[in-house]
């Protein structure tokens, strides 16, 4: 199947079906509450900047689609949306535009309508390492980008029919292009980062992960319902085997942070409440894709009003935790429970630091 007609099937079953994790590891955080928070909530400041931009609130529309001209105006009405709320945009993978340049105003159209918001390109760890990183300008230059994110996503490579799970040299290819003048960021796409990953990465020159954690989509669920409409039971059961397979975000973001990253929070940010945590845990934006993604068929008011609400419920949890600006949210005590607790502890990480860090710094 070609490349746009994949993209297709893709955004169809994402509208269609159900394709999250059953897991919502968020739900196992829990900031403090301050009753005497001590703020005005009209006083409260989230602006931020991000690749050099302005950003009216840490946040950021995921990687969500390009490459077919049925969906180009998903892409514009994204960028509308992102221009009018002040966030930042990452676009699709542009291999399709790569393979036919009649698609790249598919891409292209959407720093001619968001000018001012950061923008972020997007290809393959398998296209850059065949591609080299000098394809890294043409994609750069196709949408004006301001970063390029190399998405790794090795899981859903393995459940696809037609998944090129190679894996080897992608570090290299990664390290070499970090070197060039285009900022990277690097991405997963549901199954998130590693301590190991993020340390690698970030030995290799990566600074900017977007850890894509387990939580939010799951493109091996995705690549269920392909594989059970062609009649491909086998990459079917794959996919229901590994539909939950990954590293969940909030223990992602911890480990990369450890790893020395500056780290985008995205898998599963469901609610301004969730880039709240997102903050807390360490991670300085928060992304989403599939909460926008009915909305961007629909129209750019629709998305704005998403990402409006996003807005409202983090100045929200701001109020509620006593937090005037990002980096007072960046340190409100939070409790980690649960399956997060647990893993991170396995994982060598003391929880009780995110619960006690304003009564440590009072002692």
């Amino acid at each position: 199947m070609s490349t746009p007609s994949r993209k297709l099937d893709h955004i169809r079953i994402c509208v269609e079906k159900e394709v999250e994790s059953e897991w919502r590891p968020f739900g196992d955080l829990m900031l403090v509450h301050r009753a005497l928070p001590e703020i005005d909530a009209s006083k409260i400041d989230t602006r931020c900047k991000f690749l050099g931009r302005d950003l009216s609130f840490p946040m950021m529309i995921c990687a969500m689609t390009g490459g077919h001209p049925d969906v180009k105006k998903i892409n514009v009405n994204l960028a509308l949306a992102a221009q009018e709320v002040g966030v930042a945009l990452g676009v699709g993978s542009q291999r399709a535009a790569l393979e036919n340049s009649e698609l790249i105003d598919t891409f292209s159209a959407v720093r001619d309508v968001a000018p001012d918001v950061p923008l972020v390109g997007n290809i393959g760890s398998v296209q850059l390492q065949r591609g080299g990183p000098k394809m890294l300008e043409n994609i750069a230059e196709m949408i004006d980008a301001d970063a390029i994110a190399i998405h790794l996503n090795a899981l859903q490579e393995c459940i696809q029919p037609e998944g090129e799970a190679e894996g080897n040299g992608a570090l290299e290819a990664i390290k070499t292009a970090s070197a060039g003048k285009i900022p990277l960021i690097v991405k997963e796409t549901g199954a998130g980062i590693s301590w190991e990953d993020a340390s690698a990465l970030v030995e290799a020159g990566v600074k900017m992960i977007d850890v894509g954690g387990l939580g939010g989509t799951s493109w091996a669920g995705v690549e269920v319902y392909r594989a059970e409409e062609n009649g491909d039971m086998e990459s079917a059961q794959m996919g229901r085997l590994f539909w939950d397979w990954g590293v969940p975000t909030p223990v992602s973001i911890v480990e990369s942070v450890s790893a020395g990253a500056t780290v985008i929070s995205s898998g599963g940010i469901r609610s301004g409440l969730d880039v709240a945590k997102s903050l807390a845990l360490g991670a300085t934006v928060a992304g989403c894709a599939l909460p926008l993604l009915a909305p961007a068929i629909k129209g750019p008011d629709e998305v704005a009003k998403v990402l409006c609400r996003y807005a409202k419920e983090l100045r929200t949890a701001m109020f509620l935790t006593g937090s005037a600006n990002l980096a007072e949210m960046s340190g409100a005590p939070m409790i980690v429970r649960g399956n997060v607790q647990e893993i991170l502890e396995q994982r060598g990480f003391d929880t009780r630091t995110f619960a006690t860090r304003k009564m440590e710094a009072g002692r």
